[in-house]
């Protein structure tokens, strides 16, 4: 496993952020130190301090009035904003993961997106967009030509490359395909000289008992907010 400073861990606190300000700032559509992913990509938005009222001010002035978007680890919104809804999160970190290769495992593309969102829409482990797949390395392995497993890279922040997009055909399961996928793309991830994290819902305690078992440790727990900018044109001035 990649050893990581403090520093290089402290990203994973705003690790939306660091991505868009880091290796994903291609992606970025961004107003001062508030950005945000393109609406098919993944649909989160971020600030470089949740705490700096300027931050929030340029979320306004990036989201427009009366728009909603997702944000991480925001506990609280300034006066005019609305939170519309949330939920809770936790975060893990790689460190004792054993990563290799998978033979059986195929990288998937841009051509793959429809069976890619079949899959999602019968499995449920989180968003998946239709531009989503260009956020990474995406593996699946397909049975009879039909995809029944998938895993792939989605925030990448300098060090750390968070694994994503877990699920297997629920006809597929018990046979271990989502862990060999995930060993697989950490291999990938570790010969960047990366370290692999990933995200789950803070209620699913069988996905987060299965990656502790894997080589995960639990890092912290975060709130996810769906919050919706004020109403005002922030081009006049008012928040």
């Amino acid at each position: 496993m990649v050893h990581q400073t403090a520093l290089g861990t402290s990203l994973l606190d705003n690790p939306v952020w660091a991505a868009l300000d880091g290796p994903h700032a291609g992606f970025a559509e961004r107003v001062g130190r508030a950005a945000r992913y393109p609406a098919d990509v993944y649909a989160f938005a971020a600030l470089a301090d949740p705490a700096d009222p300027a931050a929030w001010a340029d979320l306004h002035a990036l989201l427009g009035p009366g728009t909603s978007a997702k944000v991480k680890g925001v506990e609280t919104v300034p006066d005019g904003w609305d939170v519309v809804g949330g939920g809770q999160g936790v975060q893990l970190v790689d460190t004792g993961l054993r990563a290799e290769p998978a033979p059986e495992a195929v990288r998937l593309g841009p051509d793959d997106v429809p069976d890619i969102l079949d899959l999602v829409a019968r499995t449920r482990p989180g968003p998946y967009l239709a531009r989503t797949v260009h956020l990474g390395t995406y593996l699946g392995i397909r049975h009879r030509g039909r995809l029944i497993a998938l895993a792939g890279e989605r925030l990448r922040l300098p060090g750390w490359t968070e694994i994503s997009a877990v699920c297997t055909d629920p006809d597929h399961r018990g046979r271990g395909l989502g862990t060999r996928l995930v060993r697989a793309v950490a291999a990938g991830i570790r010969e960047r000289g990366e370290t692999p994290f990933l995200h789950a819902a803070a209620n699913n305690a069988s996905a987060v008992r299965l990656y502790e078992s894997i080589g995960f440790t639990l890092r912290r727990r975060s709130t996810i907010l769906q919050v919706r900018s004020p109403g005002t044109d922030p081009r006049r001035g008012a928040l």
